[in-house]
């Protein structure tokens, strides 16, 4: 729907013309001016943010999965209805950015079929398995709480859909966080197995958490347009260093130890050194080679391919609904 009206704008064919536009409108950016669907944009500023919106968005519906097999399984009813909640909230949040993305010429359908035949990636984050309760808490407060680190500077996004949408997003992932914390809390406040189950889950969750912010900064091919265009504020490597000074504090906290022998606070500079990151792991799991790729994959074709009737179904009442309309006119 968000495309109908949509003027997509492409070279002029003039280099100098196409040069004079890309002057003007990285002035706009660096003014801290919004970029709007129908104003002109460089063809790499559209791919960029489609690219980027995309793997959020199929992040966050991929993201359900993990947690979602748990809802029947948490302790209580309460955890059972905040569950519910949290998942439902990351549905909506990959319908907030499927719509943004639209904004930029590209169909819903476009970008659901990427992800269904492994053309598209989502966070590496969500191919790894939740075997107890607590590595649901272990996904709030590690997880969520990477991505708002991540996420709170796309709320200043230069391209005006995907700021907007952060804003709410972010919202709702700072309750995420403190949801995973609080289970986290109770965990290492009671038994002593209750205690290592958190510290299991500590374990399995800190490296894929640290790879979530994306290759280092030497070995990323997108981090320079997409900071130069105000898409990104920070590089990987700088939310990557802030997730760890701002989550070992915390660990302290709970009495669990961070699984980094080599972890230490580095007095002159005032920040956290930490370990060596296996990222020939994070290309494995990349390229579909995760603990959980092919299952997260096929649960959601099952998915789609089930709510195939619903969706049909919702096409046909539009169809009804356009029809009479059309008639009473």
């Amino acid at each position: 729907m968000y495309t109908q009206a949509l003027d997509v704008h492409g070279d002029s064919g003039d280099p100098a013309d196409d040069l004079e536009r890309e002057r003007r409108f990285q002035t706009r950016v660096d003014r801290e001016e919004k970029v709007e669907p129908k104003d002109w944009m460089p063809a790499r500023y559209r791919a960029t943010l489609v690219r980027q919106i995309s793997q959020h968005a199929h992040s966050e519906i991929v993201g359900m999965l993990p947690e979602g097999n748990w809802i029947t399984r948490a302790p209580s009813l309460l955890r059972k209805s905040i569950l519910i909640a949290k998942v439902q909230d990351e549905g909506g949040h990959g319908a907030y950015l499927y719509s943004a993305a639209e904004t930029l010429g590209v169909s819903r359908d476009q970008l659901i079929e990427q992800l269904l035949c492994g053309k598209a990636k989502y966070s590496s984050i969500f191919n790894y398995p939740t075997p107890t309760w607590a590595d649901v808490g272990a996904i709030g407060w590690l997880v969520d709480g990477a991505a708002i680190m991540n996420q709170i500077p796309l709320c200043r996004c230069s391209y005006g859909p995907y700021a907007r949408a952060m804003v709410r997003i972010c919202r709702e992932e700072s309750f995420h966080q403190r949801q995973g914390f609080d289970i986290m809390m109770k965990l290492c406040a009671g038994t002593v197995e209750q205690k290592a189950m958190a510290q299991g889950a500590l374990d399995r969750w800190w490296w894929p958490a640290l790879m979530m912010f994306g290759p280092p900064d030497a070995a990323s091919t997108h981090s320079t347009d997409s900071q130069r265009w105000k898409i990104k504020r920070f590089s990987n490597d700088e939310l990557r260093q802030k997730f760890v000074d701002f989550t070992v504090p915390q660990a302290k906290f709970l009495g669990l130890a961070v699984p980094d022998p080599e972890l230490e606070w580095n007095q002159t500079l005032q920040r956290h050194e930490f370990g060596a990151i296996d990222w020939n792991e994070f290309e494995r799991v990349l390229k579909g080679n995760g603990p959980c790729n092919r299952e997260r994959l096929e649960a959601r074709r099952r998915a789609h391919e089930q709510g195939r009737w619903v969706r049909e179904a919702a096409m046909a009442h539009a169809e009804k609904q356009r029809r009479r309309a059309a008639c009473a006119a």
